[in-house]
């Protein structure tokens, strides 16, 4: 990302709503009837954040995630040139610049297009994003919250998947997150989330009750389950990677089929195990569901609770189970070899892969 776009686009976004308003007219005026007017707030914050740059990988491609799909469901591939005219003509509007910066935002947005084209050819036929309001807000321990959003119509979300969310606070910027549980009658999504960067960190700290939130397209990330299989599973979870985890034990609830899941939940000590109150009910319920946690940095663990989630866990592998893990990324990289040193065939693992975009 040049600094020149980056100030640009930070410009254009202090006059967020008339920006909006300016860069619908201009792509209704070029093709109308495709892009709704009501989208056009949320479509312009993320493109114009796509051609300024800036994003890390997985946020780039949460970022062609949600852009594809719009692009799809809107019919704009064919009017790629006038969605690009008015994003520049937009920025040059709000954020007057020289010849030179004009010409980079034209590149820009021509390489935006390119890359919306590739993402649009992967992306489904249904919405590009979902409204969703924030029903609840649970600060479950230092520096993590846990959400409730209700989409306002039912997202197709199968546990294990994640998806795109983006805040008001910060337009434009999505995250992936995957849901801690598995569809509900009120069609209401739980997201963990841990303060590391900005968005988590507003989400963290500054949503409230009532803010809105826009959820994207779900994506498999290699953490679903096998509708074919009724294996005993083993789930491994370190910090917020507990959220997937839960929501395949929650799927498993559904039709138990005979199968025993065991959950190790890793920490550091027990102050930090932040869902242990929904967890304890999740065991009360269900006979077949076995708890078991890890605390990596807490002296007062029982012997059989001691170590990192992945120590723990192995100590519970049995042959035949699927293995599913989901923490932090330190956590994921060296857990297939250890997996395998133990045993664990490569086709019974199953970590998390960067969602596509």
């Amino acid at each position: 990302m040049t600094d020149g776009l980056a100030a640009s686009w930070s410009a254009t976004l202090r006059h967020a709503h008339l920006a909006a308003e300016h860069f619908w007219g201009a792509v209704e005026q070029r093709c109308p009837g495709r892009l709704p007017q009501q989208e056009a707030a949320v479509f312009l914050a993320a493109l114009g954040r796509l051609a300024s740059g800036g994003d890390d990988p997985a946020g780039r491609a949460a970022l062609l995630a949600v852009l594809g799909s719009a692009y799809r469901r809107y019919r704009l591939l064919p009017h790629q040139d006038a969605v690009e005219a008015a994003l520049v003509a937009t920025v040059a509007r709000y954020a007057p610049g020289t010849p030179e910066s004009a010409a980079a935002w034209a590149q820009a947005a021509r390489s935006a297009s390119v890359a919306v084209t590739h993402a649009a050819e992967r992306a489904g036929d249904g919405p590009a994003w979902w409204p969703a309001r924030v029903v609840d807000h649970d600060r479950a321990a230092e520096g993590v919250a846990i959400l409730t959003v209700r989409p306002w119509r039912s997202l197709p979300l199968r546990p294990g998947q994640a998806v795109p969310v983006c805040t008001e606070r910060w337009p434009g910027r999505w995250r992936w997150y995957s849901p801690a549980n598995a569809p509900r009658p009120d069609g209401s999504v739980e997201l963990h989330v841990r303060a590391v960067a900005a968005v988590s960190r507003a989400l963290v700290h500054a949503v409230r009750p009532g803010d809105r939130l826009w959820l994207g397209p779900p994506n498999e990330v290699g953490l679903s389950l096998d509708p074919a299989s009724r294996s005993d599973l083993l789930l491994v979870a370190g910090g917020t990677g507990l959220a997937p985890l839960r929501a395949l034990a929650e799927q498993v609830a559904e039709a138990p089929a005979g199968r025993r899941v065991t959950l190790v939940v890793g920490a550091r000590t027990f102050a930090d195990l932040y869902d242990a109150i929904s967890l304890d009910k999740l065991q009360c319920a269900h006979d077949w569901l076995t708890l078991v946690p890890a605390f990596s940095h807490d002296p007062g663990a029982e012997p059989g609770e001691w170590g990192d989630a992945l120590t723990v866990a192995l100590e519970h592998y049995r042959p035949g189970q699927e293995v599913y893990l989901c923490g932090p990324p330190l956590m994921v990289a060296g857990s297939r070899l250890r997996l395998l040193a133990a045993g664990v065939p490569a086709g019974r693992i199953h970590l998390p892969t960067e969602p596509a975009g």
